[in-house]
């Protein structure tokens, strides 16, 4: 929406980042089974810019788990409306721990457990 835009018409970073953010977190709290947070994003990189009006898509994959925290790589694709073609514009991969009630961080379940 425009008001998530520059006044190019370019939207926001930090607009996109969060519905990166997002992403990463649903595909976390579904291996975690439960709440997980943000701890780290690392190689944000910005290869395109999103207009107001292009259809973006964010794409999450797990790439690595650990005791309490998993790595999720991120990419966000962008598609003119009146186009077929998609373009990577955005990559980054977010780092999240599982948490318990108490904020505290918790073991993330074994596959299949």
């Amino acid at each position: 929406m425009p008001a998530d835009a520059n006044p190019s018409g370019d939207i926001f970073g930090g607009w996109l980042m969060g519905l990166m953010d997002l992403a990463a977190g649903n595909a976390a709290g579904r291996r975690a089974r439960g709440r997980v947070a943000t701890i780290a994003v690392d190689g944000m990189k910005f290869h395109r810019p999103v207009v107001v009006g292009d259809e973006v898509s964010i794409y999450a994959c797990i790439v690595s788990v650990g005791r309490t925290s998993m790595r999720i790589e991120v990419e966000a694709w962008r598609r003119e409306r009146s186009e077929d073609e998609m373009f990577l514009v955005t990559e980054a991969v977010f780092t999240f721990v599982a948490i318990d009630e108490a904020r505290k961080p918790r073991p993330v379940p074994q596959e299949g457990a």
